[in-house]
Formats: C-alpha cells, structure tokens, sequence
C-alpha cells in the first residue's frame, strides 16, 4: 500500500490549498480514505473521510471550509477554503485496509500573514 500526498504550501490566512493523494497497492474504492493532521506539539486529529459508498464526514474545526473528495483514478483531494493560522500542520493521507491503517508521508500545509 502506498500514499503519496501533494499540494501543500504557504499560504495567507483566507487562502486556499488543494491537497491531493495518489493511492496504490490495493483495490481502490473498497476502502474507507481519509485526511488527518497534526501540529507542533499536537496529537494527530482526524480532519475528513469518505467512505466507499460516499458517506463524507468532518472535524467540526474544518467543516463548511474543507471538501474532501476521490474520482476513479486513485486519488483523493482536500479542497482547503478560508484557511485560518490553526490549521497549520502536517497533513496525512490515511487508508483503513483489511484492518491495518496506511500512512502517507505528509505534506506541510502554514497559514501566515
């Protein structure tokens, strides 16, 4: 199994980001994906998820904010609006497979003036 994630950055405060994970090594879309981070200082937090039959849900910091979503070519995103200093971290792509949970490398997301 293997995640890669994309499209972190420095952005301003009310910005946007678009994270994205490419996903290989197990049969996409039978498996529950999702977005965590994690801060300085801060245990890892669960930010959104999708499940194969689409059921979306959010951290309550994030919704109405961040979109998560996947297509059929592997991937997932996280679409990131109105980006607030507090949402600097390092965010994982995670897949739940066969009972295991699968990490990718994270990818720096700061939110500056």
């Amino acid at each position: 199994v293997r995640l890669v994630e994309s499209g972190g950055g420095e952005v301003q405060p009310g910005g946007s980001l678009r994270l994205s994970c490419a996903a290989s090594g197990f049969v996409y879309g039978d498996n529950i994906m999702g977005w965590f981070r994690q801060a300085p200082g801060k245990e890892r937090e669960g930010v959104a998820c999708i499940s194969p039959n689409g059921m979306i849900a959010y951290a309550d910091s994030v919704r109405g904010r961040f979109t998560i979503s996947s297509d059929n070519s592997e991937t997932i995103a996280l679409e990131m609006n109105s980006l607030k200093p507090e949402d600097t971290a390092v965010y994982y792509c995670n897949v739940l497979y066969n009972g295991d949970y699968y990490w990718g490398q994270g990818t720096q997301v700061t939110v500056s003036s």
